[in-house]
């Protein structure tokens, strides 16, 4: 069993349902999916500014037309964005600058989304993007596992762009069940040569419908194996899907985790989880 503490570290106060989050100096920038904006609060002074990520961006966007953004992920001054593809409409990508503030770039994934579907025969009823990580080099995919026919994927892409030069290759995990309910990824985060994973688990068998929250894992994936370290349990009522490094010393690691409420109070907790090396 792997030793860990986890607490309620503050609430964000105009922040609903967070389903992403990265940190960098002081600073939290989170996304929400169901909002059209990307927010960034600074810890120190608890002020949170939010950006539009297109005009006329709103809060609590309808369910059917929402895009969804499920997954960011940081590199360098730049956020990127992705929507979940489980509707064509939620097969986006933005690019937003750290520095300037603004959306730089936006693409459309439809494409690489269909390739991942078929390469692991992945139906568009399954199929449901929950969490990105790059390193400059390689695109490191993650599909969630909560349809009728699941499957916990990391796909690996590499090539040009994300568009119309990339190879993929995929890995597929076995993930523990949570109070009897299988449990699927939510987000990841590489930490040298490791990525840790958060995975929920949910009465439901449904990309699109939510369901009775069961609880939360964390777990550790060998980045050249592709093979499972360990998971351990977390929390039996929360669906934690964000997660990003906050400090890492030589006996512990912590992470800033969000958590999504899935309702349209906009208000967010951010958790610390502290794991022991």
């Amino acid at each position: 069993m792997q030793k860990f503490q986890l607490q309620l570290l503050f609430q964000i106060i105009g922040v609903g349902s967070a389903s992403g989050l990265v940190y960098k100096d002081d600073t939290l920038y989170l996304i929400s999916d169901n909002s059209g904006y990307l927010y960034e609060y600074n810890l120190p002074t608890s002020d949170l500014k939010k950006h539009p990520l297109f005009e006329n961006p709103t809060e609590n966007i309808p369910k059917p037309i929402k895009p969804d953004f499920e997954s960011i992920t940081l590199f360098g001054d730049h956020c990127y964005l992705f929507g979940s593809g489980s509707t064509p409409n939620r097969n986006s990508l933005m690019q937003w600058n750290t520095q300037s503030k603004t959306v730089i770039s936006k693409k459309d994934l439809a494409d690489l989304y269909l390739s991942m579907q078929a390469f692991e025969d992945i139906d568009t009823d399954n199929f449901n993007i929950e969490g990105s990580i790059y390193d400059g080099k390689n695109w490191y995919i993650l599909n969630r596992g909560n349809g009728n026919k699941p499957k916990n994927v990391i796909f690996t892409v590499a090539g040009k762009n994300l568009t119309s030069e990339f190879s993929l290759l995929s890995n597929v995990f076995d993930l523990p069940k949570i109070n009897g309910y299988n449990s699927s990824f939510t987000d990841a985060i590489c930490v040298d040569d490791k990525i840790y994973f958060l995975a929920a688990a949910e009465n439901s068998n449904s990309t699109y419908l939510d369901g009775e929250v069961v609880g939360s894992l964390v777990g550790c994936i060998d980045i050249e194996k592709m093979t499972i370290d360990f998971t351990q349990k977390i929390s039996d009522t929360h669906k934690f899907e964000g997660i990003t490094l906050f400090h890492d010393s030589k006996d512990q690691i912590e992470f800033l985790l969000c958590e999504d409420n899935d309702t349209e109070i906009l208000a967010s907790g951010i958790y610390q989880l502290t794991l022991n090396k």
